[in-house]
Formats: C-alpha cells, sequence, structure tokens
C-alpha cells in the first residue's frame, strides 16, 4: 500500500477543488424537485464546474459517461444520468468529483425529493451521522480502522445495514488512491495509522435492508438486492495536527 502523504501546496489546491464540489451539491440541493430528470441535473452540474475552470472527475472515468452518479431510491452507486423523471417521495443520491490543477475531491449526499417517508428520513439523517461519527477518530495517532469501526457501530444500531463490497478510498492527483476505506472493521485488524497529510474519502453506503448489492446490465448502476432503499454520504477529507479538515463542506 502506497499513501501519498499531501505538502501544503497540494493541500491548497485540494481546498480549491473541494470548494467547488461543495458548491455542485448545494447546486444540486437546491435543483431537485418533483419533475426533473437526471439528466437535467447532470448537465447543470457540468455546466457549473465548466463555469469554475474545472473538470469533472467521473466524465470518462472508467468509461462512465457523466458529471455525476444519480441514484434513486434502491440504487446505491453509479447510477447513470438519463430521462427518469424524479417524483414526490424518492431519494436520491449525488455523488460527484471535480479536478482542478490536478487533484481531485469526491463528495456525495441523499436529497428528499418532495415529501419523503419517515423511514427514509432516518435513513438519510443515520448516513450523514455516521460519517461524523467516523471522523471524530480521523486524527494523528487513531488508525485507520477506528474511523471505520464507528461507522459500522454507528449505523448497525440505528437498524440499518453496511454495505461491505464498495468502500472510501484515498484521494489526491488521482480519484482513487491508497488506502480503501471500509464502512466496517475487517476482523482483528487496525489498518494504516493516521498521519498528518492523509487525504481521505469517506463515504458511508447504507441500505434499509440486507447488504446485499447487484449491479445491473448497464455495468454501472448497483442497487440492493431486496430493492429497499439505500442511502449515500461522503466528503473528502484531511488529517491535519488537530480535527480534521473537511475539504468538501
Amino acid at each position: 500500500m502506497a499513501i501519498t502523504i499531501k505538502n501544503d501546496k497540494h493541500i491548497e489546491i485540494m481546498r480549491e477543488a473541494g470548494k467547488i464540489n461543495a458548491m455542485v451539491l448545494e447546486l444540486m440541493e437546491s435543483s431537485i424537485k418533483p419533475g426533473i430528470s437526471t439528466r437535467e441535473l447532470d448537465k447543470i452540474a457540468f455546466d457549473f464546474i465548466k463555469s469554475k475552470d474545472a473538470t469533472p472527475s467521473f466524465k470518462g472515468y472508467g468509461g462512465f459517461p457523466a458529471t455525476i452518479c444519480a441514484s434513486v431510491n434502491n440504487q446505491l452507486i453509479h447510477g447513470i444520468p438519463s430521462d427518469i423523471i424524479l417524483k414526490e417521495g424518492d431519494i436520491i443520491s449525488i455523488d460527484v468529483g471535480t479536478y482542478k490543477n490536478g487533484f481531485h475531491a469526491d463528495a456525495a449526499r441523499t436529497f428528499a425529493v418532495g415529501n419523503i417517508s419517515e423511514q427514509a428520513k432516518k435513513l438519510i439523517d443515520v448516513t450523514k451521522q455516521s460519517f461524523f461519527e467516523g471522523i471524530k477518530f480521523a486524527k494523528v495517532g487513531y488508525y485507520l480502522y477506528d474511523i471505520s469501526a464507528a461507522i459500522q457501530k454507528y449505523i448497525e444500531d440505528n437498524g440499518f445495514s453496511v454495505v461491505r463490497d464498495y468502500v472510501g478510498h484515498g484521494i489526491g492527483k488521482n480519484l482513487h488512491e491508497d488506502p480503501q476505506i471500509p464502512n466496517f472493521r475487517p476482523l482483528n485488524k487496525k489498518g494504516p495509522k493516521l498521519i498528518r497529510g492523509m487525504a481521505l474519502a469517506i463515504e458511508p453506503m447504507v441500505n434499509v435492508g440486507a447488504k446485499d448489492i447487484k449491479v445491473l446490465q448497464d455495468g454501472w448502476t448497483v442497487v440492493t438486492k431486496d430493492g429497499s432503499l439505500s442511502a449515500h454520504y461522503e466528503n473528502t477529507i484531511l488529517i491535519t495536527e488537530n480535527e480534521p479538515e473537511i475539504l468538501t463542506l
């Protein structure tokens, strides 16, 4: 495992990419309403990133055809924007990456479309809070899987399940770098020790039902096997001398 440590110059650039990424997600939140298509959301995100002299990290990555991943209801991640129209009561996870001056930022949120069920609200809230429970341990002196264990505990204590097949990751000059960051503690392992200058994309993925997932025929869209709702929350963070710095809020 080769974890790249970011210097002060790298960090400044990543802050800029992170800020743009956060603004895209704010724009998504204000644009999401019943009647809009995920393709329209994708165009809004693309145009905004380009207006900031940045590049969408996902477009063309491994052949992915769009700027955002737009995953609706039981879609966990990697949903391809299309003519699908959002309707009242849906939930949608938007994942987006921004590349600026040689560095990436990556973040995701799950949003309500109009009024949603109490269960869906709880799912979104627990997924988001599990991230913040995890980063209580994103400090020098702790180990990577201390973050993972805290995320897992919070999710399972709230009656939901943690996806095992997809994980968070290091980030920097490459969208995906070492280390991999599971949202559960691998048995009897600590993972690498956290040190200043690590940049991590931490991203709990949570299901109402079982943890089992499958990939649809498009080769991208990941859904829950049992059809239950799924949510996603992610930020790019930096390990500092003190509290972790969230670059995408």
